[in-house]
């Protein structure tokens, strides 16, 4: 049971870091108000591939 939570909250942090990987500059522009959006939304993409790949990993080790 244990383990099915841990790739249930694996899966999850995936599908959060590639939405916010493909998304990143429209949430920026909805969520931020500030005016280079560049930083903003390569931000998010950094933030969004460290998610991504933390799922990973936890998807991987709790086999």
């Amino acid at each position: 049971m244990f383990q099915l939570i841990l790739k249930l909250i694996g899966v999850l942090m995936v599908l959060a870091g590639v939405i916010l990987i493909y998304d990143a500059r429209i949430i920026t522009k909805r969520f931020f108000g500030f005016g280079d959006q560049n930083e903003g939304s390569s931000g998010l993409k950094i933030l969004g591939f460290l998610l991504a790949i933390a799922g990973a990993l936890i998807i991987y080790f709790s086999m």
